[in-house]
Parts: structure tokens; sequence; C-alpha cells
């Protein structure tokens, strides 16, 4: 009963978002998810796009995990995901590639690799990298790139809800991490005692981008919204996608 429940309440979510198609494009609701490790450096760009090209368009933005997200996107109380990609999840979603970014490693500054930019991967097999709690798929990418190199992350007990806690642990002596480069400027600046390091190319790193539900109404819509935001993205330090 509860499956067959949303099963009408996307058939109903379909609905509405075709009406909402047939009005004037990016006018009217639309739900936008967000990861917690995209929000803080992507939302001031998205929303400053939204107010100043699309002022009709009524935006609403929940923050929360992956596999949230992609709950919420299959019920149809999402509309349009930002998000690594491939988005998986066991329901299928239309995704839509903005750019690509690197990992840098964020060490202590006394740090013997502090300040490098060329270092292999493989470094990573001597260091302890700390994650992020499970649920979030910055911690799942971390691991792959460690494992990638056969490294196996310590982290112990110690792990961090945000990025911002996970820095803070770097500050403070008890390992390394990986931050995207979209987050440097942000959280690196939140203390004084921490230094970059960048990986040799091809640096390990993430893809960003949207994802919505196969045939949507409002599909047009949002490769138009994708277009826009890959204008204004192409600020940050990313390779925009095209």
């Amino acid at each position: 009963m509860a499956e067959h429940a949303r099963r009408m309440l996307a058939s109903l979510h379909d609905l509405t978002e075709e009406v909402e198609a047939a009005r004037r494009p990016f006018t009217g609701p639309l739900h936008l998810g967000v990861i917690p490790t995209v929000a803080p450096y992507l939302l001031p760009a998205v929303l400053r796009l939204a107010r100043r090209s699309y002022p009709e368009l009524d935006l609403h933005v929940h923050e929360e995990r992956t596999p949230s997200l992609l709950e919420g996107l299959a019920a149809g109380r999402l509309d349009l995901l930002l998000l690594a990609l491939p988005a998986g999840g066991a329901a299928p979603t239309r995704d839509i590639p903005l750019f690509d970014e690197d990992f840098v490693l964020i060490t202590p500054p006394d740090h013997e690799l502090a300040g490098r930019t060329d270092v292999p991967r493989d470094v990573l097999l001597d260091l302890d990298v700390l994650l992020l709690e499970e649920g979030h798929c910055l911690r799942d990418q971390a691991l792959d790139i460690c494992r990638e190199v056969g490294a196996d992350p310590s982290g112990g007990s110690t792990r961090a809800a945000g990025l911002s806690t996970l820095v803070q642990l770097v500050a403070g002596g008890l390992g390394v991490t990986l931050l995207p480069a979209t987050a440097l400027d942000v959280e690196a600046g939140r203390a004084d005692r921490l230094a970059s390091v960048h990986f040799a190319a091809p640096a390990p790193g993430r893809r960003i981008g949207l994802a919505t539900r196969p045939g949507s109404a409002r599909s047009e819509e949002y490769e138009r919204f994708a277009a826009s935001l890959r204008e204004v993205l192409g600020e940050l330090p990313v390779r925009i996608v095209t």
C-alpha cells in the first residue's frame, strides 16, 4: 500500500509539473536538493543566478545527503538535484553534468608535503586520512581514491559530520583529509594551521551536475538552467563540462 501511495504521489507531482511547464518557463515552485559538500560553496552563485535571471521562480532549497535526495526525487518531493554524478540510486535519473573539480590534500602547515603541487596519489599510503561520517558521497569518493592505491584510511573512531569539522581535526593534528577544490578557500580559510597539497595530473576528483526524473515535463527548462549555471560557475576552480 505504501508503494502504491508513493506511485500515486509521484504521478500527481508529474501532473503538477506538466501544468507548471505549460506556463511561462522559470515560474512557479522549484524544489532544489543539494548535497552538504556542495551547498555552502555553490549556492551563493546559484541563488544570485536565480534572483537575477529568474525572478519569478519560487526556489526552495533542501540540503540533504545523497540517499535522501534521491528518495525525495523519486517520490516527487524534490524536482531537481545538485550533487556528485553519477547520481546512482534505485530509481533512474537523468543526469546533466556541470563541471569536474580536483581533490586537494589538506595537511597541517608543518607537514613534509605542505605546499607541494605535484604529489602522486600513492602518498596516501603513508598518511592518516580522515573521513566524513557514513552517508556522505564524498566519504565514498575519498575511500575509492585511497583504495585505488592500496591505502587503508585510518580515521579510527574519528568521524566528522561536515567539512568544517574535518578541517579542524586536521588543524588539530589528527591527520590529513581530502577537500574538493570548490571548498578550499572557504574551509581552509577557517584556520591558520592548514596547508594545501595538490596532486600531480591527472588529479583525483569528482563530477558535479544536476539530476532529475527521466521524462520530466520541465526537462528543457532544466537544460537551460544548467547552461546558465555553467556560465556563472566558470569563475570557480573547476573545469566546465559542455
